[in-house]
């Protein structure tokens, strides 16, 4: 009777603790994506990361060079104010916060110096999430943006590495955002996001990077300028850009097709016309399933439920 008593006192301490939990609301998440220039990170990041945003959480989008040649026509100190402004006006459409450091475009190494920066951003904002290029990729900025990153992946939680700045006191998920390059190996998604609900959001929001989406970047001309409508017609540059975008994204999300039926269910990931893809970094800590499902913005399996309860009432 007495051991019945003691095993039920605790199976009540148990539910009531479980259901303090419960009710305790999450804490927000904090994010941080690098790309190598003021464009890169908007790219490959920005409608996940408007989601974020919608839900609460903290994101940052961080342009390790200053994109300073990244131009045909002009370069320089006027080039690099210019396209931080438009990187600034990105993120503020999208929700979130953006910063742009002092290297020059074209001039990015891999030094001691830089991963200390790297390891500080990630500390200062106190990551939950870090986002990244892969190591292997056309431009060299590209290849040493995701060298640093993995180099600080481990460095982020030494204590006197950097002893400035506290170490972080769990190590961040690291993940690369998608490209098309095969060797060492293929970019493959773990996770794919449905950015459906904020895709227009996103080609507005891309609007603001006149030098690069209308003016043609470092590697266009006078005649690549004159391929985009006119900054006197607005309503034709966005509907020029929206097609390129919705040929991009869609590709991603038939890309993708797979692990978006993994974290949505077969019936919502047939319906996704547009997905941003991600892939889980070795290195930094290794995420379950259900902290996937926590870090990133999937409907929740209640939700997912009634989808297909609702799908299965229509059919019948």
């Amino acid at each position: 009777m007495y051991d019945r008593l003691l095993s039920l006192l605790a199976t009540l301490v148990i539910l009531n603790a479980t259901a303090g939990l419960a009710d305790e609301p999450s804490k927000p998440l904090r994010i941080i994506c690098f790309g190598a220039h003021p464009d890169d990170a908007e790219y490959k990041s920005g409608g996940t990361a408007a989601l974020w945003a919608k839900q609460g959480h903290q994101v940052k989008l961080v342009s390790v060079t200053n994109g300073d040649i990244g131009h045909w026509q002009m370069s320089g100190g006027a080039l690099a104010k210019r396209r931080t402004a438009e990187s600034a006006l990105v993120a503020e459409r999208l929700g979130v916060t953006s910063q742009v450091l002092d290297i020059h475009d074209g001039e990015l190494m891999p030094t001691l110096e830089n991963r200390r920066t790297i390891t500080r951003l990630i500390r200062d904002w106190n990551a939950d999430i870090v986002i990244a290029h892969r190591p292997w990729d056309y431009h060299p900025d590209h290849r040493y943006v995701g060298v640093l990153v993995q180099d600080a992946a481990y460095m982020v939680a030494v204590p006197f590495f950097c002893p400035d700045t506290p170490p972080l006191d769990k190590n961040p998920v690291f993940l690369y955002s998608s490209d098309r390059f095969l060797k060492p190996y293929r970019f493959t998604a773990d996770i794919a996001v449905d950015i459906d609900s904020v895709f227009e959001q996103k080609v507005d929001a891309l609007m603001a990077l006149e030098s690069q989406t209308f003016e043609g970047g470092a590697l266009g001309s006078a005649q690549k300028m004159a391929q985009a409508p006119p900054a006197s017609q607005p309503e034709l540059r966005r509907k020029w850009l929206h097609e390129k975008w919705v040929r991009r994204q869609s590709s991603e999300a038939d890309t993708g097709r797979d692990v978006l039926a993994r974290w949505y269910g077969d019936e919502h990931a047939a319906k996704v016309r547009y997905a941003e893809l991600f892939e889980i970094c070795e290195y930094g800590r290794q995420p379950t399933e259900n902290e996937i499902r926590s870090l990133f913005p999937f409907p929740t399996a209640e939700i997912q439920s009634r989808e297909t309860e609702t799908t299965t009432q229509k059919s019948q």
